[in-house]
Order: structure tokens, then sequence, then C-alpha cells
């Protein structure tokens, strides 16, 4: 694809592209604002609507966007690592906004109360009825990460957010976190209930003993007359980020050479539109777009980077558009195309915001969900503490839910010190609401949930962080496995993440104390990856965590002091607030 025209007006119009209307009723009321904001012009023959990282949210909630999101020597003031009014900046988003709201975590506790809840499967689905309604033909394409993070969940076996997919009608999806389910639930929900209902495309997962692939690699839809391939891409580093014994016979990796071959196969059956549906992370997206030509877009995920532009990429073949789409349902990506004989000649692309006091619910989707939700109603709603602060979870270092959730393994486990592992999943709480289990759980609903406790020495410690923050300040993004830093508790350190790996970790201190590199200290943490730690015996981290929040003076949780490192070399990084 060539649009050096179009890419120009793209990047110029960004406020446009992150939602036509939205500036212009940002202060209307609900009806009014709802009916103009999703008011999004049809343009050209061929739509993709694009939805990711929704984690098991069926209901509306609240998701603060980071304050630190940093981008390092090519990537540093590059999408997606812009945050408050960097990001505000660049995509034209007038402050004080909807959009402003929806995009940055600024004045969040304000805005918050202003502009109401976002996402919810019932409002979500309202919305694509209505895009689908105006746009024949179009396929609604789902990045994955969409059978976990809550309780009903993980309850479930995620059979809830299953037949809420069939419902709202995806028809394409890749996966990450519905791996943790295990090889033999996700192949027969493949199999079973989305036989002839849902596509589920993965070029880049193949068994381990001959290499055969496990899902389809891609499909191909004719829309309009134009055929259209989706070519799947699962997260590369699943058996690394997550327990491989529940992928044990199957292999993972980016696989640019066989994604070629795809692009390659597709185009020679005919298709005037090529498209990866995405779970890598967009820097990962953005590498791959340089390197593997005749892809027109990448629908991405996995970073839950809201950008409310598609980045144009060059590559031998001409243009890739590259995007992601957020989380937690707050997003739904709309990319028209102008397909013409000879492909794409141009295209619009909007990320919408998903306001769920805009949009009414739709009647179905409300009543599934009213209907999965009933059996473990009471068991969710019941209240374990108030909180006091803002509680969040998003960002490259920490949030307050997960000190919270390091302060609970501390004060529970008898700990020196808590290694919360670097999520970006669970709903925000603002200061005063209660903390319902339903709410804890989003948090911390993993198939996997062992608390640890275990005798670390000071030098083992800081193998730890170096190697976290490799992974996730590698100036190689296929070295970047996803996940923000390890959260940690009693401890205190500093952090230049422009240093190489093994020097980006210095002053480790414990109660103003150097940290000993040859002592041993009582760790806790939870999540363990490691086979042996299903066996061990060891508490789900939510007993942990409920226990501590049922013991705070008289019902309320104080607002957290977030651990944070002290940083070096980063000063006014765009991608930190």
């Amino acid at each position: 694809m060539n649009l050096t025209k179009r890419e120009f007006v793209q990047l110029l119009g960004a406020a446009s592209v992150a939602g036509l209307q939205m500036g212009r009723f940002a202060n209307a009321d609900a009806a009014t604002a709802g009916n103009g904001m999703y008011d999004v012009p049809q343009f050209g023959n061929v739509s993709l609507l694009h939805m990711t990282d929704c984690h098991a949210q069926l209901m509306p909630i609240h998701f603060r966007e980071p304050s630190v999101n940093m981008g390092l020597g090519s990537m540093r003031g590059q999408w997606p690592h812009l945050v408050g009014e960097q990001m505000l900046k660049a995509a034209g988003i007038p402050a004080g906004s909807r959009a402003a709201h929806a995009y940055t975590y600024l004045d969040f506790e304000t805005a918050a109360h202003r502009f109401g809840k976002v996402g919810g499967f019932a409002h979500l689905a309202t919305l694509v009825k209505q895009l689908k309604a105006s746009r024949p033909g179009a396929l609604l394409l789902d990045g994955g990460d969409t059978w976990q993070g809550s309780a009903t969940s993980l309850w479930t076996n995620a059979q809830d957010m299953v037949d809420a997919a069939k419902l709202l009608t995806v028809d394409i999806m890749t996966g990450h976190w519905e791996f943790t389910y295990g090889m033999e639930r996700v192949k027969e929900i493949v199999e079973n209930d989305f036989k002839g209902k849902i596509d589920f495309v993965a070029q880049n997962i193949k068994t381990t003993d001959f290499g055969d692939p496990v899902f389809k690699p891609y499909v191909i839809r004719e829309i309009n007359g134009f055929q259209v391939a989706i070519i799947g891409q699962a997260f590369p580093y699943t058996p690394i980020a997550n327990p491989r014994y529940f992928v044990a016979d199957w292999s993972f990796g980016i696989q640019d050479d066989n994604l070629q071959k795809m692009v390659d196969e597709v185009r020679q059956k005919g298709a005037k539109v090529v498209v990866v549906l995405s779970h890598n992370g967009m820097d990962v997206d953005l590498k791959m777009a340089s390197r593997v030509r005749g892809v027109d877009a990448i629908f991405g995920g996995h970073t839950h980077d809201g950008v409310p532009i598609a980045v144009p990429v060059t590559n031998a073949g001409g243009k890739t558009l590259v995007t992601n789409a957020g989380s937690n349902g707050k997003f739904l990506g709309v990319m028209d195309l102008d397909v013409k004989s000879g492909g794409v000649a141009d295209f619009r692309y909007r990320l919408l915001p998903v306001f769920s006091n805009q949009l009414p619910p739709d009647p179905a989707m409300a009543a599934l969900i009213e209907k999965v939700r009933a059996p473990f109603a009471s068991k969710l709603s019941e209240t374990l503490a108030v909180t006091d602060g803002l509680l969040y979870r998003r960002g490259n270092f920490n949030g307050s839910w997960d000190q919270l959730v390091c302060d609970a393994l501390m004060d529970v486990q008898g700990a020196d010190i808590a290694l919360s592992p670097g999520f970006r999943w669970g709903t925000t709480l603002l200061p005063g609401d209660a903390i319902t289990r339903e709410l804890m759980m989003d948090q911390l609903a993993v198939t996997y949930p062992y608390a640890t406790v275990t005798q670390m020495t000071g030098a083992t410690i800081k193998t730890i962080l170096e190697d976290v923050a490799d992974n996730l300040f590698n100036p190689d993004p296929y070295y970047q496995q996803g996940g923000d830093m390890v959260r940690v508790g009693g401890l205190n350190y500093t952090c230049e993440p422009g240093q190489k790996m093994g020097s980006r970790i210095t002053n480790m201190q414990l109660g103003g104390k150097p940290l000993d590199a040859s002592k041993n200290y009582k760790v806790a943490g939870w999540a363990p990856v490691a086979e042996e730690a299903r066996n061990a015996g060891g508490k789900p981290i939510w007993d942990v965590v409920e226990s501590w929040l049922k013991s705070q003076p008289g019902g309320h949780v104080r607002a957290r002091a977030i651990n944070t490192p002290k940083l070096l070399g980063v000063t006014n990084n765009p991608g930190i607030a």
C-alpha cells in the first residue's frame, strides 16, 4: 500500500480519527452525545472492526490509562510511548474532553465522575450492531485476551466469555491468555463452541513434534466482491510469560518468515486486502511491519495501548498501517478501506471510546450477562473493604492496586520483600468505592494463582529485576516479551532503563540499608510459572488478599504509598508524566 498523501492527512488529522465528533459533543447531554459521538460516516467498501484485550470484562468499568509508558532509543517519543499532555498534543485532542479522559490518566478521578464508566459488553454490542448495519459485510476481529481477567471467566472455565463473544458476533480471533486454560480446553472451544461461528487463527502456533499447524493460519472472507485475508498472530512468548505446562505440545514465536509465506500465499489466492490480527504488542508489530511486505494493516493487541491513529510503517512492499485498540472493552477500532482492483487505495481509521452512558445496552447481551452472573451474584457483590484512595494497575513500574497486593503478601506471609507480576489487566476503583470480591478478582483471576514464599539472596533478587527490566527496555522489540516491570514491595532501588542488560538496577535498599548480595531474604510472590508450584500447596492469591482486606481497621484501606524506583537517564521523556 502506498498512501503518502493519506498518510500525511492521517497524521495531521489525528483528532478526527480519535472520534470524529468527540470535540463537538464533549459537553453534551448523554442522549445528544450518544447520537453524535458514534455517528461515523461510512467510507470505502471494506470495513473491519477491532477489539482486543477486554480481559473478560462484561460489565462497565473504570480504567485509568498509564502515566508512565516509556519509549527508549528509536522508540522515544513515538507511538505508543506518549502519555498525558504529550499524547493529547500529538493527537490534537482537547484537554478536559471525553476523548482526553478515554486516552489519558489526566485528572482521572474528576473526569471519571463526570463522564462515567467505559466498556461493558451490552453497550459494546449496541455499537457493533450499529456499525455493522451501516457497513455491509463488516467483520469484527478479536485480538485475544478475551477469556481471562474476571471471576466469572475463571469460575466458568471461560464459558461466559465464549458465549458473549458469539452473541457479540465476533468473526475472527487470535489469542494469548486463552491458552492458560490449557490445550484441551482451547481446542474444545475452537472445535465445538466456535465451529461455524468464529474462526480462531494463529500462523505462529505449531506442534512441537512435527511442526504441524495447530490452528488455521488465516481465513479469507469476501466483502463486497473483494477477497480479504486475515492472518492470525498469537502472542509469541506464551510459553515464557505463562506456564509452559499449559501449552506443552505447542511451539510459538514471532515467525516472520512463515508470516511472509502466508502473506504471499493469500495474495496468490486473490486477496486484495491482507491484514494481520496480532497479539504481539505494538512495538513488536511496528518492527514486524517494517520486515514483512504485502500487509495492508496490523490490528494489534497485548500492550493495551489505546492509540488514536493508524501508524504507517514503510517496508519493501510499500506501507503497512499499525493499530492498537486499548483494553477492557474500552475501545472499538473502525477501519474503512477503499479497495480497487489493484488493492487498497485509501482508508479511514477511528478508535472509538465506548462510554457506557452514551450507548444503550443491547437487550440480548444484557440478558446473557445477567444469566451468566446470576449463580455468582452474592459471592461477587460481597464487600471486603472500602478504598480511601484511587486503586489502579497500569504503568511501567507500579500501580496502587499492585502496591496493595504487595503489601498484603508481605503482611500476611511475614515477608521482607514482595514481588508481583507486571500484569496490565485489572480495573480501576475510585476513592470511596467498595472493594467487592468481584473487583478484587479483576486483579487476580488466573489459572495459576499460587502465593509463594521463597528464600532469595540479594544477588538473586537483582538478577530477577535485571531480567524483567531487559524484557521491558531492550532496544530490540523482538526481545521484549510483554508485561510491565515486576512490582516490588518493601525494596527500594534505582533504575536506569537506557543502560545495558545487567547494569540497569542499582542502589537496592531494604529498610534504608543496602541489600546484601550474599544474604537470604524472605520474598513473597504469586503466579509462578514453574510446574512444581502447582503441587506445592500454596494458597491462591485471592485468599491472601481477601484476608488482608477484611483485617483492615474500620473496613477501610488507606491510600497506598506507591513504591516506584528512582529513575535515571529519562529526563523529558514524553512517555513519563
